[in-house]
């Protein structure tokens, strides 16, 4: 008999302890993680809800409010935010009203500080012209040549400098000091060396994106871990490999800011250079028609020209890195939790 009532006395102590550990989960608070934590815990309590062996009421409310998170997860990713779209769109509004009402004081004469109208004219006369497509497709057909060959070459020589200690010393403050130095002190140089040909609009342009891009591509690869480099030479990675298959891909954050700075300084040179560049084999871009309605005295041509520059930079931002970059954080799980 002893022998009998021993086991039937431990069962029941055996078969509370799981009903003890099951409610523990049901305690942390969901609201203090961020959404990328909160659908990672959420989907290990559906699974820990499926896998247990009991399946009392607060297992089923676990799993079935586990699912729901899930699904408005999906939802929310699948539906379209139109703040996106409507904010920007509200902020241009506003900058016009503005506008109109400052003209509308009558303090600057109409030659002056034209109207929103007076400037939608201008780029309807343009269009007829077309001058307007023209100006635009040189400066962006340059700007984007010059910006890809800029690319090809920072992107060895940041590498190998961020590689190459002694390297980096020697070079590393001559990269910096370019860098700081304003494009358009290249602009009289190259007329001199090149003449007014596209030559001197390109040798601009590579000298304010090339030290940008080295820059910022040496400073995503001083952010890697050590223990990025100890694995490949474990794994037996020549410099090589090391360089292309584990520096670069773990330094992409600090090398995509290198790229939109670059793309910005190689815009800016651009400009300054059409702007002072006139004549000769050049052809008419932007800076050109810039340069243009200042000689007229035409502030409608010179407003034009600007909008048409600020409007071509805002859409290779939007178009082109804003994309990238939403996808390169969101793959490294670093997009919970901003403004984007």
């Amino acid at each position: 008999m002893p022998s009998n009532s021993s086991p039937v006395a431990e069962t029941p102590e055996a078969t509370e302890t799981p009903l003890v550990e099951t409610e523990s989960p049901l305690a942390e608070p969901a609201e203090t993680k961020s959404s990328a934590v909160a659908a990672s815990s959420t989907v290990e309590k559906v699974h820990a809800a499926l896998t247990r062996s009991s399946t009392g009421s607060a297992d089923l409310r676990e799993l079935e409010s586990g699912l729901d998170s899930l699904q408005s997860d999906a939802v929310r990713k699948a539906r379209i935010d139109w703040s996106r779209i409507l904010l920007p769109i509200a902020a241009v509004v506003v900058l016009i009203i503005i506008w109109q009402f400052y003209v509308s004081l009558g303090l600057k004469r109409r030659d002056q500080v034209p109207g929103p109208m007076d400037v939608l004219e201008q780029f309807a006369t343009l269009w007829a012209e077309g001058s307007l497509q023209e100006a635009v497709w040189t400066s962006l057909q340059r700007g984007l040549l010059g910006f890809l060959i800029s690319v090809a070459i920072a992107t060895p020589v940041g590498l190998l400098l961020a590689q190459v200690a002694p390297l980096r010393r020697a070079f590393g403050p001559l990269i910096s000091g370019l860098q700081v130095l304003p494009s358009v002190a290249w602009v009289p140089a190259a007329i001199i060396w090149f003449g007014l040909t596209d030559a001197t609009v390109y040798f601009v342009v590579f000298m304010g994106a090339i030290p940008s891009i080295i820059n910022g591509l040496i400073s995503g690869v001083d952010q890697i871990p050590p223990q990025y480099r100890s694995v490949g030479t474990v794994l037996g990675a020549s410099r090589l490999q090391m360089a292309v298959q584990i520096i670069l891909p773990a330094a992409l954050p600090g090398y995509l800011s290198g790229l939109k700075q670059g793309w910005a300084f190689s815009w800016r040179s651009l400009m300054a250079a059409e702007i002072i560049a006139v004549g000769g084999t050049i052809g008419f871009g932007l800076g050109s028609m810039l340069n243009q309605g200042r000689d007229l005295a035409d502030m409608t041509i010179v407003m034009s020209a600007i909008l048409l520059i600020l409007a071509v930079g805002i859409l290779i931002e939007l178009l082109v890195f804003a994309p990238i970059e939403k996808r390169l954080l969101q793959r490294r799980g670093l997009l919970a939790g901003s403004t984007r």
